[in-house]
């Protein structure tokens, strides 16, 4: 139960793509669904394909975004059995709504000796999952995981049509976990931290003025978490403050996108993303003490699956304005055999709109909505030791964003 616990203080999600990633990280991601790696021309291409750093202006690029969260409360129906057999029914369980803001900066360099740099400081993954009921409170009552990404790159071009890339990842990550699988006889309540890196690269390849494709490669950063964790066991008299630690990952991802340009200025993007979710095999949890690694630390198969992400985005370049909109359709990672009330995630489709205005030739300001449409999941896991039979629904998610660019 408690290593259950710790291993969603990575797997508490925004539900905004399978999993527990974040895509959305500049008004332009939410505005065009991440369909913005190929064709791109704001200071968050250091983020999303550094290689078009050497194609855009030879000028300071900055960009600050502030986007709102809102998820909704999931339903459960049905019932959980855990490994003692026992049954718990779960006629019409809720849980808690959630809102949050998340801030992103993206700056790119002009011309320095014919290399661009950039830097990206974004929110990759993460946030929050409560329930308050019976069941959900057994593996779920909270799991809130905190993360910030600081994402410094570096891009040469190759001759007039070719750029590529190499940034350098840094990822800190917090959170706080509760569960109460029996009251006042068996609880934990931990908090836990870590700091970990990875890289990525990109290449980005203008053939034609009207051809952009790009390819990006993300690596997996595995999250090596370590902090206290409170443990309530009375069978076995464990009740004090323990050392845990836990790795779980954020995946790798591999983005293969084209874009092309009409005469009309409407430029269309297609991506395909693979996401390497199969790195999450099982939980494992280490304890500093033999009776709570006895008691907390059995491994607990999780056997994700490497997933497919569709990505659309449509950009209309006016006068003064750029509109855009996007979709993409998301598979979920998670099988029927793991799933569980701290990640109850779905395949799912989303539609996303928005605009930016240029108030002059150094400033513009936009606005972008994204709304994620999951599908009801339906499980019934006869053959796993802690099963759950029944429905999960009403998991959508709506983002809002706000951002200024200026260039200097």
């Amino acid at each position: 139960m408690k290593k259950i616990a710790l291993m969603s203080l990575v797997a508490s999600s925004v539900l905004m793509a399978g999993g527990y990633k974040i895509p959305e990280n500049s008004l332009n991601g939410v505005a065009l669904s991440a369909a913005n790696i190929a064709h791109n021309k704001s200071a968050d291409a250091a983020y999303y394909n550094p290689a078009n750093m050497v194609f855009m202006s030879d000028e300071n690029h900055m960009e600050a975004d502030l986007t709102y969260i809102g998820l909704s409360a999931i339903n459960f129906k049905g019932s959980a059995t855990d490994s003692t057999g026992a049954v718990t029914a779960a006629p019409n369980e809720d849980s808690e709504s959630e809102s949050f803001l998340v801030p992103s900066l993206h700056y790119v360099s002009g011309d320095i000796s014919g290399a661009r740099f950039g830097v990206s400081v974004v929110v990759p993954g993460g946030l929050s999952k409560r329930w308050e009921n019976n069941v959900g409170t057994k593996s779920a009552e909270e799991f809130t995981l905190e993360t910030v990404e600081i994402n410094p790159t570096v891009a040469l071009p190759i001759g007039d049509k070719i750029g590529v890339a190499i940034g350098f990842r840094l990822v800190h990550s917090s959170g706080v976990v509760k569960a109460t699988p029996a009251v006042g006889a068996v609880s934990q309540d931990m908090t836990a931290d870590s700091i970990d890196f990875g890289y990525n690269l990109a290449l980005a390849y203008k053939p034609t003025s009207e051809i952009e494709l790009g390819i990006t490669y993300r690596s997996q950063i595995d999250l090596t978490e370590e902090g206290d964790a409170d443990l309530v066991y009375s069978p076995a008299s464990l009740d004090g403050t323990y050392d845990g630690r836990l790795t779980v990952p954020l995946p790798a991802t591999l983005s293969l996108a084209a874009a092309y340009t009409l005469p009309s200025k409407t430029t269309i993007e297609f991506v395909y993303e693979r996401n390497y979710w199969s790195a999450w095999e099982n939980i494992n949890f280490d304890f500093n003490n033999p009776t709570a690694e006895a008691v907390f630390g059995k491994a607990k198969p999780k056997n994700w699956n490497d997933t497919n992400a569709f990505r659309l985005g449509v950009t209309q370049e006016l006068d003064k304005m750029t509109l855009m909109a996007g979709l993409v359709i998301d598979e979920t990672p998670v099988p029927d055999e793991t799933i569980g009330f701290e990640l109850p995630d779905s395949d799912s489709i989303s539609v996303s709109f928005g605009g930016r205005y240029q108030i002059n030739e150094k400033m513009d300001i936009g606005i972008a909505a994204l709304y994620s449409m999951r599908e009801d999941r339906s499980v019934d896991n006869n053959d796993n030791p802690s099963t759950l039979t029944g429905e999960f629904t009403n998991a959508d998610a709506l983002l809002i964003s706000m951002g200024m660019g200026y260039k200097f």
